[in-house]
């Protein structure tokens, strides 16, 4: 197994101490420890986390050929925010049995989920190379996309881009991308009663306090919030929130240090973007500079992927 380390646990494990202090956790940091990543894979079990994404990826790679046709015999493939790598694998399958050879480029914060899909692309045979890299860092991004020679496939599946700034993280996905580059990215869309209760939920609490209680904060030390805003940068934007609220004062222990919280006090935990069908389409033409050559809605609903071009 080849890994190439950007982001170093050292550099991590720093992070998420100033994180700590300033009380704002940001994305990585739940996929980031062992216990994180194993929370987040019994969290993939449960069949409303994606709903019909899945399906939207046998489309995908049921049009593997016209891919296959553009790309040419060898096809780089670079996934930001890989996960396990199991959509990646999918698509990847077709554009071999449309012949092509694959050479996979997973990339993640998380050393545990790298490996992970590392170890299934392995398992099938596709020349794997492991990247360690923080994909909110635009200067990470570049380094990644460097890894392979124009033209690529870059993948950003499972509403990954939402976790961040979308306005910002698309700009700088895109300034990755040169002619002949393609990418495939989804949005997760926005529904009144549905979306938030996907969020709020006990399985979705489990996932959360699998970080927090590492540092020593567990579920009987306070509670979850979640809250719906509506991003007021564009019509369409709706911004998916959950913080910890202290029930009592709290010592948490980070780094070998104590990060006291007083009771009330409230942490940032990590957040998601959803977006309504054509602030999805606005965010990746008007922010990104691209334009969408195909489009998928899942079948139920739920997510909107689109394969792009500069």
């Amino acid at each position: 197994m080849k890994v190439e380390v950007v982001l170093t646990e050292a550099d991590i494990a720093q992070e998420f101490a100033e994180a700590m202090q300033a009380r704002d956790l940001p994305e990585k940091f739940f996929f980031w420890s062992p216990r994180s990543a194993m929370a987040w894979t019994e969290l993939t079990k449960e069949p409303g986390l994606y709903g019909g994404l899945g399906e939207t990826w046998t489309s995908i790679a049921g049009g593997a050929g016209a891919l296959a046709q553009h790309f040419g015999r060898r096809v780089p493939v670079i996934s930001f925010g890989a996960g396990d790598g199991a959509r990646d694998r999918v698509l990847m399958a077709a554009l071999k049995g449309a012949g092509c050879e694959c050479l996979y480029y997973p990339v993640d914060a998380s050393q545990a989920m790298l490996e992970t899909a590392c170890a299934g692309a392995d398992d099938e045979d596709y020349e794997t190379t492991g990247i360690k890299a923080d994909i909110s860092s635009p200067v990470h991004l570049v380094y990644c996309a460097d890894a392979a020679e124009p033209p690529r496939l870059f993948i950003m599946s499972g509403n990954t881009i939402s976790a961040f700034d979308p306005l910002a993280e698309i700009r700088y996905v895109a300034q990755c991308m040169h002619g002949g580059d393609r990418l495939i990215v989804d949005g997760e869309l926005y529904h009144e009663t549905r979306t938030m209760a996907r969020r709020d939920n006990a399985a979705a609490r489990k996932f959360i306090f699998a970080t927090l209680s590492g540092v020593g904060i567990e579920s009987d030390d306070g509670e979850v919030r979640f809250n719906h805003k509506r991003d007021e940068r564009h019509e369409g934007l709706h911004l998916m929130t959950r913080a910890f609220r202290a029930a009592r004062d709290l010592s948490a222990t980070v780094g070998g240090e104590d990060v006291s919280l007083e009771r009330g006090e409230t942490i940032g935990l990590n957040f998601q973007y959803t977006y309504t069908p054509q602030s999805f389409r606005w965010l990746l033409r008007e922010q990104g500079g691209l334009q969408i050559l195909e489009e998928y809605s899942s079948a139920d609903g739920r997510f909107l992927t689109a394969i792009c071009k500069k």
